[in-house]
């Protein structure tokens, strides 16, 4: 272990514990492959499937409110009603968004060969939407609300 001093400034948690720390690949300590199907998806692939499906909810938010009657109706918080119904329906069913499944991505669990299930996607998409941004990032590369539930983006 090297000496250090307070010159140097903070140590990163685990800075020089283990020589071979960082990754050589997005995913590869969650057991991903470096390229292809399975592999983690990037950041700004990730960026834009939720912005395809920011604008599919806001079409959608537009539609009903020209049925409403009121062709000025038209709310930002229908939107994201819309876009956190959106998602979560769509991860617990298929396991993918309508960004993800033009984008050719998907949900998966990472400890288990399982289906992402209700209450993960539920918990994803309040993060998504109410704590974090998807794009920040840990050090595996997957948003922080997805380490939180257990799930990662990938390819496929």
């Amino acid at each position: 272990m090297e000496k250090r001093s307070w010159l140097s400034g903070p140590e990163i948690p685990s800075q020089f514990d283990d020589d071979g720390a960082p990754s050589r690949w997005p995913g590869e300590k969650l057991g991903l492959p470096e390229h292809g199907e399975g592999s983690l998806a990037s950041v700004m692939r990730r960026v834009g499937g939720i912005t395809i499906d920011w604008f599919f909810a806001m079409f959608i938010a537009i539609i009903i409110g020209q049925l409403s009657g009121n062709g000025q109706f038209y709310a930002p918080s229908l939107t994201l009603g819309i876009f956190v119904i959106i998602s979560i329906v769509s991860v617990a069913l298929f396991a993918r968004t309508p960004g993800h499944m033009m984008l050719r991505m998907g949900v998966a669990r990472i400890d288990a060969q399982e289906r992402v299930g209700l209450w993960r996607s539920v918990v994803r998409a309040a993060l998504t939407v109410f704590i974090f941004p998807p794009i920040i990032v840990d050090a595996d590369g997957r948003g922080l609300h997805d380490r939180a539930t257990g799930t990662a983006v990938i390819l496929g």
